[in-house]
């Protein structure tokens, strides 16, 4: 079993306005080392297969699905499953 971790971001040239909130939210907070924020997604997959096929397929899945090829870049991680 194989996990990967998929990070979605939103491109630079798309405005983030939940990033712009959190930036002016942690700022008036007392962070004022905050200078900006971008929000994006964390999804976690376990999968089956080689991990050239896991790399496909998950490019599938995302294109697919998982991210709005409008706005959104991503890019993923693949390892093991951790057994605790």
């Amino acid at each position: 079993m194989t996990k990967v971790t998929i990070y979605v971001t939103l491109r630079e040239s798309v405005v983030d306005p939940q990033g712009i909130a959190t930036t002016e939210a942690l700022q008036k907070i007392g962070y004022e080392e905050v200078k900006s924020v971008r929000v994006g997604k964390l999804i976690e997959l376990q999968l089956d297969g080689s991990e050239e096929t896991i790399e496909a397929r998950v490019n599938e899945m995302c294109n697919d699905l998982l991210i709005n090829k409008v706005i959104e870049d991503y890019r993923f991680e693949i390892g093991e499953v951790s057994s605790k």
